[in-house]
């Protein structure tokens, strides 16, 4: 990254509400920047399945090598039901973005917003705040374009190693030490696995145990995916930092959404060594797209997530400043009264952008 304090994003807007949730967090990126005298240039790139049904390509390799070259890629959403490649998957350029670009650690924040409803009625559900880091390369997912298919059977292959669960390891534990600092109580990692049945996920658990001991400071442990499934209903309060393997983590990531309003208050981050995607964990939602109601705020804390992971890759301290003012502006807006639509509400897409904008500075 150079020294001109001035970042270069690749936006892929995608699909469906994916255009509309990424154009408003544009809108209020953009004067945020200037506020914050930071310098954020964006090229939109296409890629998605409407792009693959008008030219039979869901991810033209320009645009992924421009990705590639950008600071920081900001993705809206992707694929479309009726739009299927001929094996019946998907498109999906975020998979590809994921293991191209070695991004193994799939941060999905769980965190209750003031004003916004949970689904808990205990008081302590107001406090819920936890990381979900998905390793996002290999796992089952490993075995995605490679299953064996007969007229018998399917078989997909999980796959751990080694390297991966070492990163994941020290990412989780950093993040823990980060977020202990900010919020001035211990930080914990719990390693969620199926460690009882597979011999995998023993073998992942071995490797976190080792990584652990390098970080004395930090508390850790391990839990079952079955009785975490159990206990982010039950107590999703006493969690910090909770590493997963692939397909765990894609599921309790959206369990985890449904605790603090749903997937449109969920944003996401795939990290690795040199590159990073940012995106809403939801998808292109067909039946609401088009209608201008699709809620951009996990895209907006998508969006302050990239600016502080640009900070931490040597961007400055003005994009550090502007993805706290982000994220407070999002819950000033919320605290006062903004009420989208999948929370009962009635504000649209745009009066979302424009209600967190105006609480830029407040």
């Amino acid at each position: 990254m150079g020294q001109s304090n001035t970042v270069r994003v690749a936006v892929l807007p995608g699909d469906g509400i994916g255009t509309e949730v990424t154009e408003a967090t544009l809108a209020v990126l953009e004067p945020l920047a200037k506020r914050h005298g930071i310098g954020i240039a964006t090229e939109t790139l296409p890629a998605g399945a409407f792009h693959y049904q008008a030219t039979g390509d869901g991810f033209p390799e320009a645009s992924f090598r421009a990705a590639a070259a950008a600071d920081a890629i900001l993705l809206g959403a992707m694929g479309w039901p009726g739009i299927r490649q001929a094996d019946g998957t998907e498109i999906a350029p975020q998979l590809d973005l994921r293991f191209r670009l070695g991004l193994y650690a799939g941060v999905r924040p769980v965190r209750a917003i003031p004003g916004v409803p949970v689904a808990l009625a205990d008081p302590r559900a107001r406090g819920i705040d936890l990381v979900l880091i998905r390793e996002s390369t290999e796992g089952l997912f490993h075995s995605r374009g490679k299953g064996l298919v007969t007229e018998e059977l399917a078989e997909e292959t999980l796959r751990i190693t080694r390297t991966v669960t070492e990163k994941l390891s020290r990412f989780a534990f950093r993040l823990a030490q980060r977020r202990s600092a900010q919020r001035g109580r211990p930080g914990k990692v719990t390693l969620v696995d199926k460690a009882n049945v597979f011999r995998a996920f023993a073998f992942m658990r071995s490797v976190f145990d080792g990584v652990a001991a390098e970080f004395p400071g930090v508390g850790s442990g391990h839990h079952y995916v079955d009785a975490m499934a159990l206990d982010l209903v039950r107590k999703p309060w006493e969690f910090d930092v909770l590493p997963t393997e692939n397909m765990f983590g894609d599921i309790l990531s959206d369990l985890g959404a449904g605790l603090v309003g749903g997937m449109g208050f969920s944003p996401s981050a795939d990290i690795g060594d040199e590159h990073a995607v940012f995106q809403p964990a939801h998808g292109t939602a067909p039946d609401i797209a088009g209608q201008g109601i699709a809620n951009p705020t996990a895209t907006l804390l998508s969006a302050a997530m990239m600016l502080d992971w640009l900070a931490s890759r040597g961007a400055g301290q003005g994009f550090a400043d502007a993805a706290t003012e982000l994220e407070g502006a999002v819950d000033r807006a919320f605290a006062a009264g903004l009420r989208t639509a999948d929370i009962g509400g009635r504000d649209g897409t745009v009066a979302t952008a424009k209600a967190v904008l105006a609480r830029i500075g407040g």
